[in-house]
C-alpha cells in the first residue's frame, strides 16, 4: 500500500508540472500576439453602401440671356422680289422643366437687326427700285428637346413677329413707301450646352414664315396703293443664357 501511496504522488506532482508549463507556453504566445498587434496601424474608412452618386445637371428652371447672328429676308412682290441681309441681335428669356431626359420649356425674343436690300430694274420696267429694311423681329415658342448631362438638342415652334420698311420708286420720280408690323410663324432647331451650373451657351437656326399679305404703300398728293407681299426669312445666330430659380442656378 505504501508504494501505491508514493506512486499516486509522484503522478500528482507530474501533472501540476505539466499544468504550470502549459500556462506558461500560453502566457508566453499571448504576449507575443499582442506585442505584434501593438505595432500595427490600424485602418478606419466609411461603411460601403453601393457604387457613389453622379450628379446630373438639371435643366429645370429660368433663364435670360442674349444673342447675335445673321439674318436673310426673302421678300416676293407681285412685280418682282429682293433679298435683303444683315446682323442681327437681341434678348431672349424663358422656362424649362426636366422630365427625364425630356426638356419642354417656352421661351420669348425680341432682336433688332439692320437687313436691307434695293433692287433695280431695267429701263423698259414702270418701276425703276424697290427697298426693303427690316428693323426688328419677336417670336414666343414652346420647345421640346432631349438633354444627354450637360448637352440640351431642341426643337421649337411658335408664332413671330416682324416690323419692317419698304419703298418703291417710279420712273416719274413717285416714290412710295410702306411701314407695317406683320404676324407669322417661325420653327428653329438648336443645340445648348451648360459650361457651368448657372451658364449656357446655344447655337440656334430659325425659319420664319409671313404669309402673302396687302402692304399699303402711300405717298404725298396721290393716296395709297396695294401691293401683295410675301416675306420669308432665314436666321442663324448664336447666344448665352444665365439660369436662374433651379437647381445650381445663378444666385438662387
Amino acid at each position: 500500500m505504501g508504494e501505491q501511496y508514493q506512486f499516486a504522488a509522484e503522478m500528482e506532482d507530474r501533472m501540476k508540472k505539466l499544468l504550470l508549463a502549459a500556462l506558461a507556453a500560453a502566457a508566453l504566445w499571448s504576449g507575443s500576439a499582442t506585442a505584434a498587434d501593438l505595432g500595427r496601424r490600424p485602418v478606419y474608412g466609411p461603411p460601403v453602401y453601393g457604387p457613389p452618386m453622379i450628379a446630373y445637371f438639371s435643366w429645370t428652371g429660368c433663364y435670360a440671356g442674349g444673342n447675335v447672328g445673321g439674318l436673310w429676308a426673302n421678300r416676293d412682290w407681285d412685280f418682282g422680289s429682293n433679298t435683303a441681309s444683315g446682323v442681327i441681335g437681341g434678348l431672349q428669356a424663358g422656362c424649362n422643366y426636366q422630365v427625364g431626359g425630356w426638356v419642354f420649356g417656352i421661351q420669348g425674343d425680341y432682336d433688332w437687326t439692320n437687313a436691307n436690300s434695293t433692287v433695280a430694274f431695267g429701263p423698259f420696267f414702270p418701276i425703276v427700285a424697290i427697298s426693303s429694311k427690316m428693323n426688328s423681329l419677336a417670336s414666343v415658342t414652346g420647345r421640346v428637346g432631349y438633354a444627354w448631362d450637360r448637352f440640351l438638342g431642341y426643337v421649337k415652334a411658335g408664332g413671330a413677329w416682324e416690323q419692317s420698311d419698304d419703298t418703291i420708286l417710279f420712273k416719274d420720280d413717285l416714290l412710295i413707301a410702306s411701314s407695317e408690323t406683320r404676324s407669322g410663324w417661325t420653327v428653329g432647331i438648336g443645340a445648348e450646352y451648360a459650361f457651368l451650373n448657372w451658364l449656357t451657351g446655344f447655337v440656334e437656326y430659325d425659319h420664319y414664315g409671313f404669309g402673302s399679305d396687302t402692304n399699303t404703300f402711300v405717298c404725298a398728293g396721290c393716296g395709297f396703293a396695294g401691293v401683295n407681299g410675301k416675306t420669308n426669312v432665314n436666321v442663324l445666330k448664336v447666344g448665352l443664357n444665365l439660369k436662374f430659380f433651379g437647381p445650381g442656378s445663378y444666385g438662387f
